[in-house]
């Protein structure tokens, strides 16, 4: 994914997560389970708002677009749910309708291949 991608260009999954972070461009999603690196809305994750005082808080201008290039941010978002394959993240930092911290459990990987004498 490392060349532009346009929204139609997703799953509806995927297409399903960019529109939430449209609706409530400054929140917390925790929870979000992952299936063959796609994001999964059932059980549905947690989504806590945010509102800026004295700031718009409300959908950004995409949402109500059929089509638009993805900012990198949500293409690295898409590439780390990927790689994730199967599990959960943690939890997404959104501001301004963008990822902007992710949070994902992963176990220690150790070499066991090395003996210590």
């Amino acid at each position: 994914m490392n060349q532009p991608i346009t929204k139609s260009c997703l799953s509806e999954a995927q297409s399903h997560l960019i529109e939430l972070f449209h609706r409530q461009p400054f929140c917390r999603i925790e929870g979000l389970r992952v299936r063959n690196g796609e994001p999964l809305f059932t059980p549905p994750p947690k989504v806590i708002q945010k509102l800026r005082m004295g700031s718009d808080n409300g959908p950004r201008s995409e949402s109500s677009l059929p089509d638009f290039w993805l900012k990198r941010q949500m293409i690295e978002l898409l590439e780390t749910i990927a790689e994730l394959g199967d599990g959960e993240i943690r939890s997404i930092d959104v501001q301004h309708g963008l990822p902007l911290m992710v949070e994902i459990e992963r176990r220690p990987i150790f070499d066991l291949g090395c003996a210590h004498e």
